[in-house]
C-alpha cells in the first residue's frame, strides 16, 4: 500500500467504533484500540470481478452492503459511529450533497468525519472540467440517484478518448462497464473541493470544527480533511 502519513497521522488519533465507507482494497490503518466496520456498494467476490487488476484476496470483507445513491446509508441509526471514513467515494456516486449530509448524520456529536477526494491534477482526470456546484446543488434538490451518460462521457474525454474515437455501436456497452466499476462521475481540485464542502456545511447547516486539512499540492493526490461533529 501506498504510504500517505498526512492520513496516517490522522488516523492514530481515532478512538470508538467506525464505519469506512469504499474501503475496497485500502483500508486506514487504524489503531488497534479503534474497531471498525466496512461499508460498500458491492462484495469483495463482485469487486474482484469488476477489478481484475487488483489481486482478488486484497479487498476487505464488507459488512454492510448498500447503493449510497439509494438511500444505503439509512440502515444507520443518527449518531451510531464515533467515526466515518469515506476516501475517494464521493466522486463515484450521483449525489455528493446527500453523502456529506449522511456522513454527519451517522456520525455521533463530538465525533469525527474523515472525507477526501483526488484531486485532478494529480490524476487522469486532470484535462477534465471541475465540475460546478449548482451541477450539484440542482442534483441534490431533485433527489438525483443515478448518474446519467453525460458523466461518464465526459469521462471518456479525458480519461480514455479512444473509446470515443471508436465504433459508436460499442459506446452503450463502454459506457454500462463504467457505470458498473463506478469511475469518476464528479471533479475537482483542492480549492474547489474546500469550496464545495464549506458551502454544504453552509447551505445544510452543518456545524463542526476543522481538524485537520492536507491537499494536493503537499501530497500529490487529493484533498484530505478531518472534520469534528458539534
Amino acid at each position: 500500500m501506498q504510504l500517505r502519513p498526512h492520513r496516517d497521522a490522522v488516523y492514530a488519533t481515532i478512538t470508538g467504533c467506525g464505519l469506512e465507507i469504499g474501503a475496497f482494497h485500502e483500508p486506514a490503518d487504524i489503531p488497534a484500540a479503534a474497531s471498525i466496520e466496512y461499508f460498500d456498494a458491492m462484495d469483495a467476490k463482485r469487486a474482484a470481478e469488476l477489478f481484475p487488476e487488483v489481486p482478488a484476496d486484497a479487498f476487505v470483507t464488507v459488512d454492510h452492503l448498500g447503493d449510497i445513491d439509494h438511500d444505503g446509508l439509512a440502515q444507520f441509526a443518527d449518531g451510531r459511529f464515533d467515526f466515518v471514513i469515506c476516501n475517494h467515494v464521493i466522486e463515484h456516486v450521483a449525489n455528493p450533497i446527500k453523502l456529506v449530509r449522511e456522513l454527519f448524520r451517522i456520525t455521533r456529536s463530538g465525533g469525527t468525519v474523515i472525507l477526501s477526494a483526488p484531486d485532478k491534477d494529480y490524476t487522469y482526470d486532470k484535462t477534465r472540467p471541475l465540475t460546478t456546484f449548482d451541477h450539484l446543488w440542482s442534483d441534490f434538490e431533485n433527489n438525483v440517484t443515478e448518474n446519467d451518460d453525460e458523466h461518464y462521457i465526459d469521462f471518456f474525454r479525458g480519461a480514455a478518448p479512444h473509446v470515443l474515437e471508436a465504433d459508436p455501436i460499442h459506446l452503450p456497452h463502454q459506457i454500462n462497464r463504467v457505470r458498473e466499476r463506478r469511475e469518476h462521475a464528479h471533479v475537482w481540485d483542492s480549492n474547489s473541493f474546500r469550496a464545495f464542502i464549506n458551502e454544504v456545511f453552509q447551505r445544510l447547516d452543518i456545524e463542526n470544527t476543522q481538524l485537520a486539512e492536507n491537499i494536493g499540492s503537499a501530497n500529490d493526490l487529493e484533498y484530505f480533511g478531518t472534520w469534528q461533529k458539534a
